[in-house]
């Protein structure tokens, strides 16, 4: 006679090899954490949800080189990744690329070629040269620091620092200070060091249609907005935002072959100098944050939170070196395939649609000056 205990157990075991045949299943197919989940289940141990996935921003921030394949962004500035990903050179005649332990000089071929064409364009116009900040990681995706958005390799940092008539040294590249343009207490540019160069050098980067918007600090969009006379068209593409106070933000827009892009909202048609930019010279802008611990979006993302592309990019194999990853302007590099046929405008997605969940703030830790990275809303 079989006791009921007896029957219990063989329920129970039979239960475990079921369990543990779909574990095995569900490992081939996905990623490591479902055995563990349906163990811990098993066992009674686990008190909530499994919160051990691994962090895309780890993910992303451990791939030295590009995925392999057709140029193409998925996603959103601030929650995707891409494809045939190309490096800038470290070094052209008309730019130096900082901070080059970060990599994160990788970006989409339309990125790098507006990039190189801006520092011979400024140049031209009376600029010495770019320094160029952060682009992208090799395949995009969350950064490990720093960064919301650059995610899918159509943001550029560029320094408002002139670049110095000598080749700078690695180290030099790694300590060398950006010059904080703005004051901290005023909001306002620091008069001494704002040339009109640096006008300039902002109407150019505007003037690119690929160009849809460039963020800089409140206080240097109130610089132009009162000091630039004639053409003021441009104007609407330089859109106020934290930080930004020593480097400028470009944003091109999703580019022909990427449908699994977003677009973001187009800026205003006015050239912005009005309310909004007055509200930036109200206190509200710049109260602490109601909930400065709350985490921040690039350190709360998963896989399941990015585009489903974007497991296939991290799968993708490498070039053979970042070197032969790097554009060379008239050659196209083995991580970037010839671009296909335009494709259907990409969807238009909303700073509201783009958002992470409430608890998730964007805004990334204020840094030292002396290693640029995007400063934020005051408390963060």
């Amino acid at each position: 006679m079989i006791r009921p205990a007896e029957r219990a157990s063989e329920r129970f075991a039979e239960g475990f090899y079921r369990m543990m045949a779909s574990a095995r299943s569900l490992f081939r197919r996905h990623a490591r954490l479902a055995v563990a989940a349906g163990l811990f289940a098993l066992a009674g141990l686990a008190s909530g949800p499994v919160s051990a996935q691994e962090r895309a921003k780890d993910l992303f921030g451990a791939e030295k080189l590009p995925a392999v394949g057709q140029p193409r962004s998925f996603g959103f500035y601030s929650k995707g990744c891409f494809t045939g990903g190309v490096a800038i050179p470290m070094d052209g005649p008309t730019w130096q690329v900082m901070r080059p332990s970060r990599n994160r000089r990788w970006g989409h071929p339309a990125m790098i070629a507006t990039i190189e064409r801006l520092s011979r364009d400024a140049v031209a116009d009376g600029w010495p040269g770019l320094l160029i900040g952060d682009i992208a990681q090799p395949r995009g995706g969350p950064m490990t620091s720093g960064h919301a958005s650059h995610q899918i390799g159509l943001d550029a940092d560029i320094w408002l620092t002139p670049m110095p008539a000598r080749k700078l040294t690695p180290s030099q590249r790694e300590s060398m200070s950006a010059t904080l343009m703005v004051d901290e207490k005023t909001h306002l540019v620091k008069d001494a060091l704002w040339t009109p160069a640096h006008t300039r050098l902002l109407k150019r980067a505007a003037s690119y249609p690929q160009v849809e918007r460039i963020l800089v600090n409140p206080g240097i969009k109130k610089k132009l907005c009162d000091t630039v006379t004639g053409d003021r068209s441009w104007l609407r593409k330089i859109r106020p935002f934290w930080g930004h106070d020593y480097h400028f933000h470009m944003r091109i827009g999703c580019q022909p072959g990427s449908t699994g892009c977003k677009a973001q909202e187009a800026t205003p048609e006015d050239d912005g100098c009005g309310k909004p930019l007055a509200w930036w010279f109200t206190e509200e802008p710049w109260r602490p944050a109601k909930n400065p611990d709350a985490p921040k979006a690039r350190d709360v993302m998963t896989m399941a939170n990015l585009p489903r592309e974007c497991q296939a990019v991290l799968d993708a194999p490498s070039p053979p070196s970042a070197e032969a990853a790097t554009y060379r302007g008239d050659g196209t590099p083995v991580a970037a395939a010839p671009e296909p046929e335009p494709q259907p405008a990409p969807p238009t997605l909303s700073a509201s649609d783009a958002a992470m969940p409430a608890a998730a703030s964007a805004f990334a830790p204020t840094p030292e000056i002396g290693v640029p990275l995007p400063r934020p809303r005051p408390g963060k």
